[in-house]
């Protein structure tokens, strides 16, 4: 083991995860009681520390899959957090990560197993350190994101109404959107297919299903699947 460094005082890191799924129009995160000092029982993401050989997206990888039991997941890196006084117990500074899931995956026996809940984004609890400064430029990253990139591939299910999509783009960027002008702009986007099938839950008359077709979809916009 080298000396270098050691002039310099040290400091942990570690990984949060922000889950995002939508369900009954709602965007949800996924968070849970904190089982550990310091802020034990207060609110939180689910998260941990980066072991000494892994990097810090393999880090988030892991997290993720123990929290979700889910490979593959779509996972963007939000930023750093490293306010001096982030964390009571020691100097922690925390590279935060969002993932997108479809609520129904999610092993409902493994979410009681990790102690978590979804919550919906506009409801959320008072929480441990900066956690909701997360979740808050995550959700405005994925604002950005859901303007040009099939984001409803991981949230929605495989044939959904533009009902079902309008009120998705609805619950991410937190207004109302004409109806209008939403099919006017889906129509421009080469990725989102009209099928034949057609969806009667709602109504007699039904409303055709819809697709997200990857094979016309350039994927040189850095959406990885």
């Amino acid at each position: 083991m080298t000396t270098y460094y050691s002039e310099h005082s040290k400091a942990y890191v570690s990984v949060d995860c922000i889950i995002f799924g939508f369900d009954e129009g709602h965007l949800r995160v996924l968070i849970g009681k904190r089982q550990m000092d310091p802020g034990r029982g207060e609110w939180s993401l689910y998260g941990g520390f980066v072991r000494p050989q892994e990097s810090v997206d393999k880090a988030a990888a892991r997290t993720l899959f123990e929290l979700t039991g889910l490979r593959n997941l779509y996972m963007s890196q939000v930023g750093a957090f490293g306010n001096i006084d982030r964390d009571p117990g020691e100097r922690v500074i925390s590279i935060a990560y969002y993932a997108l899931i479809n609520v129904n995956d999610y092993n409902e026996k493994l979410r009681m197993q990790h102690g978590v809940e979804w919550v919906n984004f506009n409801q959320l609890p008072p929480m441990y350190s900066d956690h909701r400064d997360m979740i808050r430029k995550a959700r405005k990253m994925m604002k950005e994101m859901i303007k040009t990139n099939p984001v409803g591939l991981r949230l929605l299910p495989s044939l959904f109404t533009l009902t079902q999509l309008q009120r998705l783009y609805e619950a991410v960027n937190g207004e109302a959107i004409d109806k209008r002008n939403f099919r006017k702009r889906i129509k421009e986007m080469e990725f989102i297919e009209k099928t034949e099938l057609i969806d009667k839950t709602s109504s007699k008359r039904g409303a055709h299903l819809y697709k997200f077709n990857l094979a016309t979809y350039n994927e040189d916009r850095n959406f990885k699947l």
